[in-house]
């Protein structure tokens, strides 16, 4: 709650700015005094757009910065982005990821849908990830170049007007952009993940015209006036921020369940005797719901649950409540699941590279048995209700 409430107050502070300074330059009737404060408006913005579509915003700069050129000299300065080798192909891939979210909505089944989201699925993290250490760099030092910082806009009121700046800009905005970056590309790489696993066509339509929507607001905002661009940036920024934690564990949580399926890993992956690497199913104390870690027993019989918050921190153990525990055999993934009376409570959900292991994984932690869980217990009852075998009276 104190860092929702820092972060309001931080996005209150900024949007005062934005509109104070725009304000000032209104009363004063004249054109922007601070050409490089502009600049990094639209520096904001775009960094927030490539994010949210990394492949599509690096092809569209690049495309952009192409076009701009006028002479082959400019030409032969522009960054790598800005090569035809690259952004052709990639804005050719975004139309294909186009025609088949469109078009394939209603022409393809979900069963040969769902392989080509798990492809773009992957094209998205590792767009974002090359984006994040290869695009947000230059783009920041770009930016920068086109509007260098003036007496006027630099420390010259502290009595610093001779100083060269350039240094501190790099410093600062660089390591500030790919963070920004970052965490908004969380974002929406969760959204992703959400469409791979959804089985409904429909919530993949609604999440979709959903991203695009965001995108389009923040692409269009900062054309009509770069600082109302920026400042919707900065929301969209804050917002990804306070979701950052879920957003990682979703996308580690779906990058791990993608990598299985398409690798066939179930069919060349045994269970370790002592420790394994899973996620947790629901949220235990204080840790959330899909941390990643490595389950086993303790001497003392005790189901332990060792993990590291965002995958590097300092390792955390957590003890699972006692009780009995099954495995539970699913159709696309298994589970661990507590049982409480009659009703069953998920703990652990095993990737994909678990199904057909259960019984392994029932000796190796003493669990109670196994069972059939979600589409499979459905298809077994449904089974169940045509079968010509009768029930022998004893």
């Amino acid at each position: 709650m104190k860092r929702f409430k820092l972060l309001i107050v931080t996005a209150l502070a900024l949007l005062t700015l934005v509109a104070t300074t725009r304000a000032d330059i209104a009363t004063a009737g004249q054109a922007d005094p601070n050409p490089s404060a502009k600049k990094l408006c639209e520096t904001v913005s775009l960094v927030t757009g490539v994010a949210i579509s990394p492949l599509m915003g690096v092809g569209g700069v690049g495309a952009y910065q192409y076009f701009s050129a006028k002479t082959a000299e400019e030409k032969a300065r522009l960054p790598w982005f800005a090569n035809p080798l690259f952004w052709l192909p990639a804005m050719l891939l975004v139309g294909v990821c186009f025609l088949k979210d469109s078009a394939g909505a209603t022409v393809l089944p979900t069963v040969l849908k769902k392989p080509l989201d798990a492809a773009e699925t992957i094209e998205h993290k590792v767009s974002g990830l090359v984006a994040t250490g290869a695009f947000v760099p230059v783009v920041a030092s770009i930016f920068h170049a086109a509007a260098p910082l003036t007496p006027q806009t630099s420390l010259a009121t502290a009595g610093f007007a001779a100083m060269d700046l350039h240094w501190l800009y790099n410093a600062l905005m660089v390591p500030v952009a790919m963070a920004a970056f970052f965490i908004v590309f969380l974002a929406s790489n969760a959204i992703n993940i959400l469409i791979l696993i959804s089985p409904f066509s429909t919530v993949d339509t609604a999440l979709k015209v959903f991203r695009t929507a965001i995108l389009a607001s923040v692409a269009g905002t900062s054309f009509v006036n770069p600082w109302v661009g920026a400042a919707w940036a900065i929301i969209v920024i804050l917002i990804s921020y306070l979701i950052a934690g879920w957003s990682f564990r979703l996308s580690h949580f779906g990058l791990v369940f993608v990598w299985d399926f398409f690798t066939g890993r179930k069919s060349r992956f045994k269970p370790d005797v002592t420790a394994n690497k899973l996620f947790l199913g629901n949220k235990i104390e204080k840790v959330p719901t899909r941390t990643y870690g490595k389950l086993s027993r303790t001497d003392k019989g005790e189901l332990t649950f060792k993990y590291r918050p965002w995958l590097i921190l300092a390792p955390r153990t957590l003890i699972l409540p006692a009780g009995h525990y099954e495995a539970g055999r699913g159709v696309f993934y298994s589970e661990i699941l507590r049982l409480d009376g009659d009703s069953t409570k998920t703990v652990i959900l095993l990737p994909p590279r678990y199904l057909g292991h259960e019984e392994e994984v029932a000796r190796i932690y003493n669990l109670a048995g196994t069972r059939d869980v979600g589409l499979r217990a459905a298809w077994g009852w449904f089974k169940s209700l045509f079968s010509s075998k009768t029930a022998t009276a004893s």
